[in-house]
């Protein structure tokens, strides 16, 4: 007696035209390019999940030394200033101060300029 897949088959094909639902003509309705745009887009997402935390760290150092040049200081000497202080904050944290909380990001950049100075 032959196998049938009928059922499971039926099951499968719609599980993945659900998820390639949105998608441009034979992306979304043609079942072999759905399945390789599926492949490629579970690629990218992987991918890009990572490429998301670079690209944040970029924003924040990007936002930091802007704040710093505001306040006559370059972003390398500034990150040098707060080590050699022993301040251990994160760029994040650094970048919500000096957009939300620019007071307390002056008493930091005065910490680190003392802090940088060659004793």
């Amino acid at each position: 007696m032959r196998v049938r897949y009928g059922s499971a088959r039926h099951r499968a094909k719609k599980r993945l035209f659900k998820e390639v639902r949105g998608n441009v003509g034979g992306r979304g309705r043609l079942l072999r390019t759905a399945k390789e745009t599926l492949v490629r887009s579970r690629a990218y997402a992987y991918r890009d999940r990572r490429v998301r935390k670079r690209d944040f760290r970029s924003l924040w150092i990007t936002r930091i030394s802007a704040a710093c040049r505001e306040r006559g200081l370059s972003y390398s000497v500034f990150i040098n200033g707060l080590s050699r202080a022993g301040i251990a904050l994160n760029r994040k944290v650094l970048s919500e101060l000096a957009i939300s909380a620019p007071s307390v990001f002056d008493e930091i950049v005065a910490a680190a300029r003392e802090g940088g100075q060659p004793s």
